[in-house]
């Protein structure tokens, strides 16, 4: 598993989510549905993690093999790495989306 290409991946199309949840916002009135638009950004987070595996042919439960990768362990499946090696992008991308949902 390339994990760089996959979080590469990863960051384009969550971006364009968090976009099109942006454009979302201009039709919602009520602050409670403006809020719950971060739950399904996580909702798409894990989503996406689960398309782009099937597509690259990974098994997320299977253990991770990278033995030159500083977090290869025995003990962690791909989506563990998967996890740790994109929760920045997804807590960048929802900051994003909090700012924007605090601005309309």
């Amino acid at each position: 598993m390339n994990i760089e290409r996959f979080r590469a991946e990863l960051e384009t199309r969550l971006l364009i989510e968090k976009e099109y949840l942006v454009q979302e916002l201009s039709s919602i009135e009520d602050d409670r549905e403006k809020l719950e638009l971060l739950g399904k950004f996580n909702e798409k987070y894990k989503a996406l993690i689960k398309r782009i595996a099937q597509e690259d042919g990974i098994d997320l439960d299977a253990s991770y093999q990278d033995k030159s990768d500083a977090l290869y362990t025995e003990n962690l499946s791909n989506v563990q790495i998967i996890l740790g090696k994109t929760m920045n992008i997804y807590d960048r991308l929802a900051d994003e989306l909090y700012a924007e949902i605090n601005h309309q």
